[in-house]
Formats: C-alpha cells, sequence, structure tokens
C-alpha cells in the first residue's frame, strides 16, 4: 500500500508556475489550492509517495 506525506504552501500570485514547477520537479503533485487565512493569497496543498525525493 502507498503511503503519502504532504506539504502545504503559500503561492505568490506573480510566481505560481514557478512554484508549482519547483515542486513538481521533486516529485510532488498538486491535490488543491485554496484562498489562504483570512482570504489572503492562495495556499497549494500537494502530495507524494513517501521516500520520494
Amino acid at each position: 500500500m502507498t503511503t503519502w506525506e504532504y506539504a502545504t504552501i503559500p503561492l505568490i500570485v506573480h510566481s505560481t508556475k514557478q512554484i508549482l514547477d519547483q515542486w513538481g520537479a521533486d516529485g510532488w503533485e498538486l491535490v488543491q489550492v485554496v484562498p489562504g487565512p483570512g482570504g489572503n493569497g492562495l495556499v497549494a496543498y500537494l502530495k507524494r509517495p513517501t521516500g520520494q525525493k
């Protein structure tokens, strides 16, 4: 059975693609993007299989 590790990262609107491309290159898959706390900015939730680097 696959186990997962998760990351939550803030997204800077003018460099969202660069941020997600870098995390993707490290094996992370985007799960969801939601408004940040208080509606400020965006927060991305990512996952990857445990032990993958």
